[in-house]
């Protein structure tokens, strides 16, 4: 009876255990299909390479300076900086060229935002097919300064009081994200606006929590071009919608006007979307966070701030970050437009504190400026 007993328990406890390691696989996760493609894509994550602060200390006087000068030719700036250090082959952005059938393949069973499952393929076709008049890059290099310079503006609460709007607005070129309230707060954030960058999702949630706050309409201006972060199908939806000015026919955002976050008369010209390959490039190369090895890592993506400031490093020669995450973001309130202090928010679908690592050792290394109001 007790041996009967012992091996009941034995059985129990074995099967106990497999069980809790295909929940932690995922294999019962109902998320399967995302969590399978994201484990494909990224494999076994240990985290990023984020070295300790003695070692960045040491670094600091032996890495190079590679954006702190423009002295090289325009044309081969990107490439000493970024693109040929890290050998970067893969588009910013998606364009009409983008979509064939052996593209559709490779892309259509990985979840956005690093593929195309469960988006029709007629919707990815048809939107990228209005690219196609569209430029490959976000500004005519042929007519630009020798040394471009851009400023990416996040909107930490760190720059309340910054007075940094007169630097931010002296860069050729100014990308800003989500809530990017300007108005009366000039001072600290600048006016200028060159790009602006969102997920159709952080767009609207932005609009409704800081409506209060001013941010009452997307920034629009005849110059500003808008770029898409595809981290749902309803991206390429209301992408196609704004295309061609017409109501959005499906989906969650079923019956609305893209014309009211847009404009009313865009040009295709106006409109970039990341390629999911990007995408892909940035988590594998420098935010292959640790929670890709959680149970939750199928919701995994880098934030609006960090794609935005990526997209930047891949086009301009020098980049600046501002009111973006640092060491010491407990000194300030979660956004700089907040009326009363509140805390900064972490969310399981991204890594804010690797980012920040992140940002730390690119700034020491001079592939950005951070401004970290020392």
């Amino acid at each position: 009876m007790i041996r009967r007993l012992w091996m009941y328990v034995f059985v129990v406890g074995a099967a106990s255990l497999a069980l809790t390691a295909l929940l932690y696989s995922g294999q019962f996760n109902p998320e399967t299909v995302a969590t399978r493609s994201v484990d494909r894509l990224f494999g076994d994550a240990q985290g990023a390479d984020v070295p300790g602060e003695d070692v960045l200390r040491k670094q600091q006087e032996e890495v190079e300076q590679h954006s702190a000068s423009c002295s090289l030719r325009r044309e081969t700036q990107n490439d000493v900086t970024f693109r040929r250090r890290f050998n970067f082959s893969v588009p910013v952005f998606q364009w009409a060229s983008s979509f064939n059938q052996s593209e559709w393949v490779r892309l259509r069973d990985i979840t956005p935002p690093y593929g195309w499952h469960g988006i029709p393929n007629e919707d990815v076709r048809s939107v990228l097919v209005l690219l196609s008049g569209v430029s490959s890059s976000l500004f005519d290099r042929s007519s630009s300064p020798v040394c471009v310079t851009c400023a990416v503006v996040g909107n930490g609460g760190i720059l309340r009081g910054s007075r940094q709007g007169s630097a931010i607005d002296a860069h050729h070129y100014v990308f800003r994200l989500n809530g990017a309230i300007t108005k009366g707060y000039e001072e600290d954030v600048g006016s200028k606006t060159s790009f602006y960058g969102f997920t159709t999702n952080s767009m609207k949630n932005s609009l409704s929590a800081y409506n209060r706050d001013g941010f009452t309409q997307t920034p629009q201006s005849q110059e500003l071009k808008y770029i898409f972060i595809p981290a749902e199908p309803r991206d390429y939806v209301m992408l196609k919608a704004a295309l061609q000015r017409t109501t959005v026919p499906s989906g969650k955002d079923q019956g609305d006007r893209p014309t009211k976050y847009f404009g009313s008369k865009p040009s295709v010209e106006k409109f970039r979307i990341l390629h999911p390959d990007f995408i892909t490039y940035v988590v594998k190369r420098f935010l292959k966070s640790r929670q890709l090895k959680s149970e939750l890592r199928h919701l995994y993506m880098p934030s609006t701030g960090a794609l935005m400031l990526f997209t930047a490093l891949h086009t301009c020669d020098q980049v600046s970050a501002y009111g973006f995450i640092t060491r010491n973001y407990d000194n300030f309130s979660d956004h700089y437009y907040d009326s009363k202090r509140k805390p900064l928010q972490f969310f399981a679908n991204h890594d804010l504190k690797m980012e920040a690592r992140m940002w730390q050792i690119m700034h020491l290394r001079g592939f950005i400026t951070l401004y970290q109001r020392r």
